[in-house]
């Protein structure tokens, strides 16, 4: 990933806080035909030195699971992606005052690098299926667990899926959020993306926090 140092961000409890709240990882492999995908949600044990450790589960359908499985030393890239935005010119001050300025787009993304472990132990699927399920049920008023359905029917769902087990070996974090520009450039596209940009106060959030004008 291309990494300019004010784009950076190292901190290892915002990295995995990032695949908290963003779980639907990008799973990247190579297999013989060339490189393979899939859009899965991930839980995240950070307390697995030294970087953490995913999990997550794969259908059998899925053939993805069996190239991982007869190359397990083969390295795999996950990409999580959080907050974006576009950001429009017409936000920055240095518009008015030069001219001198072009479209951008904003977004904070973790991409993690590892090796994988293939798990066909139904406990193991038991327990990430019951983790992940409690992840995003566990705020809800009545949340909903994989023990309200039935046994027999959980049983046969199990049947069908695979597990998998990613140790970090890299984990590397970019926010490109407005860090680069003046600070009243900052200040124009925080208030753009909090007045005019719909589905943005998260990405307007973390203009303010890390251009330091939280207290603007």
């Amino acid at each position: 990933m291309y990494q300019p140092p004010h784009f950076q961000e190292t901190r290892q409890d915002v990295l995995h806080g990032l695949i908290r709240t963003h779980p639907l990882g990008l799973l990247i492999s190579n297999g013989a035909e060339g490189p393979v995908a899939n859009a899965i949600p991930f839980l995240i044990d950070a307390d697995v030195p030294p970087n953490g450790r995913l999990r997550a589960h794969l259908a059998k359908a899925n053939p993805q699971w069996r190239l991982l499985a007869d190359a397990p030393a083969s390295p795999v890239l996950v990409v999580f992606q959080g907050a974006d935005a576009y950001v429009t010119p017409s936000w920055y001050e240095t518009k008015r005052e030069t001219g001198k300025v072009v479209p951008t787009w904003n977004y904070a993304i973790v991409q993690v690098r590892g090796t994988v472990k293939v798990i066909e132990d139904r406990d193991w699927i038991a327990q990430q299926i019951a983790d992940l399920t409690l992840s995003q049920e566990g705020s809800r008023e009545a949340p909903w667990a994989v023990t309200d359905a039935p046994p027999p029917f959980i049983q046969s769902q199990i049947k069908g899926i695979i597990g998998l087990e990613i140790e970090i070996t890299d984990i590397s974090g970019k926010w490109k959020v407005s860090q680069n520009r003046p600070t009243a450039d900052r200040v124009g596209v925080a208030e753009g993306l909090e007045n005019e940009a719909a589905g943005a106060p998260d990405m307007a959030r973390l203009v303010r926090s890390y251009g330091g004008l939280d207290n603007s």
